[in-house]
């Protein structure tokens, strides 16, 4: 991924880019929700891992970095017997969408004020500086 924002606006994006961007997703955890997205039915963390041919604490790892971000989301299932195990499934993507247009404005504020703040520390830098002459 480019450094600078004038980069990121050069380059192609995809997407699948925004996982990255928005949330510094790696290329499992891209591989790890395309599988879920895939799927026909919630998949456990197990059946993730064989999937993307990784450790289980792997894929666990990749699992709760999608959770927290909201990708994904966690249902528990009951045994009859007792006990329980979780399964996975992607989230609603108009709510994923609404969730990162809402970062994308708050981000957008905050760099409108930093600009600001730019703006109004090098103005009056350049109306104290002693004039040449």
């Amino acid at each position: 991924m480019p450094d600078s924002m004038a980069e990121q606006l050069q380059q192609d994006m995809e997407c699948e880019g925004l996982l990255e961007c928005f949330h510094g997703l790696k290329q499992l955890d891209k591989e790890c929700f395309q599988t879920l997205v895939d799927a026909t039915e919630p998949l456990t963390v197990d059946e993730i891992a064989d999937t993307v041919d990784r450790e289980r604490s792997t894929a666990y790892r990749s699992v709760q970095r999608l959770l927290q971000a909201g990708f994904i989301q966690k249902e528990q299932v009951n045994y009859e017997q007792g006990g329980y195990y979780h399964v996975y499934s992607p989230s609603d993507p108009s709510k994923v969408a609404r969730d990162m247009q809402r970062m994308l404005n708050d981000w957008y504020a905050k760099m409108g004020q930093l600009i600001q703040e730019f703006e109004d520390k090098y103005d009056q830098t350049q109306h104290t500086a002693p004039a040449e002459g």
